[in-house]
């Protein structure tokens, strides 16, 4: 199973567009399950999860653990992809600091 973690500082009042961009699994190569867990240094961070041309969450809050998440603790959201789609996973300061996001996906592949 294919898992991609990142770690972004996102400035105050921004948005980061896709943390998973350029990385090896951000397209779907088979219909897969695709799991995201998420933490963030500090409260005020908020993410969506996009895949394909579907909406598994907007605009959500994570919670503020500072540190990288744990499985199953930090749980985000599930969604499901097909070949080609492309996994955006976005993350949003809503603070009036920088603060940094903390991202685990899981793509699983259905077999």
């Amino acid at each position: 199973m294919p898992v991609m973690t990142d770690r972004q500082s996102v400035a105050a009042n921004t948005t980061i567009g896709n943390v998973v961009a350029g990385k090896l699994h951000e397209f779907c190569a088979s219909p897969c399950i695709i799991k995201v867990y998420a933490t963030a240094s500090a409260v005020g961070m908020n993410m969506s999860v996009l895949v394909g041309n579907e909406t598994f969450a907007q605009d959500q809050e994570i919670n503020a653990q500072n540190r990288l998440p744990l499985e199953p603790d930090d749980f985000f959201v599930t969604a499901a992809g097909v070949q080609g789609d492309r996994i955006v996973v976005s993350l949003r300061n809503t603070t009036a600091g920088a603060v940094t996001g903390f991202t685990r996906i899981e793509v699983e592949p259905i077999r």
